[in-house]
């Protein structure tokens, strides 16, 4: 039969799927062990009563220990953290009770998490369909990814990763990010009664939202976040630039005029918060020809939109700004988005996907960089 010091080292190698550490660390395993016949039982602690993985929690904890030498059967029992269990839990994820109640912990200087900001100067340019595959692709990578819908008003992200309809958990006064395709993901959208209920907030508002969702938001060690920007010039823009000041824009248009000239304004308004954009996408690029094949592409939004846009960008910040892909119309990444299965997972053999993949590998291999920054110096006369 296995000894105690085995079945807490098989439980050791079972994550929250939230909080995305092994339940030992946390505190979950209130007891466990092997009766005479085989029968392991294990007591799990949830950090709230109708925590929305629980089912998750008892299928993983089940095969941890169904592993074990000598286990035949194993049951699991649900309980619920007391109130002195969660505010432990959430010392403990704050840093032991050293770290700042709250923080934004993307702001610190010594941050390892690359910030990318998503933005475009109009709606209707695919921006959140993009973000949502990148995240998805970059999780794919093997990579630590959040993904945060700045778009207050027009909140979408929950819909496309399919958890449109779930509530992130709460640990006292730390709020989960709800899990899909191994991304956190957390937005405004998820806080609200009902997905029938709109968001009415002036610009103070936005900020203190954008604020909270940094700060409360338990996001973990994240190699990347992802934030979703409403589209153009405003409040949510300016927001991002002041408190994510580390954070690259990725600006997105389509091939047209009228929306490669608004991006520009998209780009404009990061380099005037210190912010660096390190390029441009264009989204809707062109559609392959539905009887001659990709071989044959066809213009449906025009050409060149996007590299107008980087060559723009480039003079006017003094820095290279790149294309850095061109994204086929696929009706594929319409249907991923609608069913909540993204098309870089759903069909990783799109022309669309394939692009996407290679864009969020780029994005992700990336550096950082001082070009194109602000450093804050102020000369001094001698």
């Amino acid at each position: 039969m296995p000894n105690q010091e085995q079945l807490h080292a098989a439980l050791g190698g079972v994550l929250d799927p939230e909080i995305r550490r092994p339940i030992t660390e946390l505190g979950m395993v209130r007891s466990v062990q092997v009766r005479p016949d085989g029968t392991a039982e294990v007591t799990v602690l949830l950090t709230v009563a109708g925590c929305p993985m629980r089912e998750t929690l008892t299928r993983d904890v089940t095969k941890a220990l169904s592993a074990l030498p000598g286990v035949r059967d194993v049951q699991v029992t649900l309980d619920v953290m007391s109130a002195e269990q969660r505010q432990e839990l959430q010392g403990r994820l704050r840093g032991g009770g050293t770290a700042p109640a709250k923080e934004n912990p993307f702001a610190r200087p010594d941050s390892l998490t690359r910030v990318y900001a998503i933005a475009s100067g109009k709606g209707g340019v695919g921006k959140s369909s993009l973000t949502v595959n990148l995240a998805v692709s970059m999780a794919a990578q093997g990579l630590k990814v959040g993904l945060l819908d700045a778009d207050v008003y027009g909140h979408s992200v929950p819909a496309m990763v399919g958890i449109a309809d779930q509530r992130p958990t709460r640990v006292e006064q730390m709020i989960m990010p709800v899990p899909a395709y191994d991304v956190k993901v957390m937005s405004i959208g998820m806080l609200k009664p009902g997905r029938q209920h709109v968001v009415a907030w002036r610009g103070p508002m936005l900020d203190r939202a954008l604020g909270q969702m940094l700060s409360d938001v338990y996001w973990g060690d994240l190699d990347v976040l992802l934030l979703d920007l409403p589209p153009g010039t405003g409040d949510m823009a300016i927001s991002v630039g002041q408190q994510l000041a580390n954070a690259d824009v990725v600006v997105v248009t389509t091939p047209q005029e009228a929306a490669a000239e608004v991006a520009e304004r998209a780009g404009t308004i990061a380099s005037m918060l210190n912010q660096k954009v390190v390029g441009v996408v264009e989204n809707m690029s062109w559609l392959p020809c539905p009887h001659c094949g990709p071989s044959h592409r066809i213009d449906v939004f025009g050409t060149g939109g996007g590299a107008r846009v980087a060559a723009t960008l480039s003079e006017r910040f003094g820095y290279d700004v790149p294309l850095l892909a061109e994204v086929p119309l696929d009706p594929r990444l319409r249907t991923g988005g609608d069913t909540g299965r993204p098309v870089v997972l759903d069909d990783p053999s799109a022309a669309a996907s394939e692009v996407l993949a290679g864009l969020a590998k780029q994005l992700a291999d990336r550096r950082p960089s001082l070009v194109g920054r602000s450093l804050g110096l102020t000369p001094t006369g001698r």
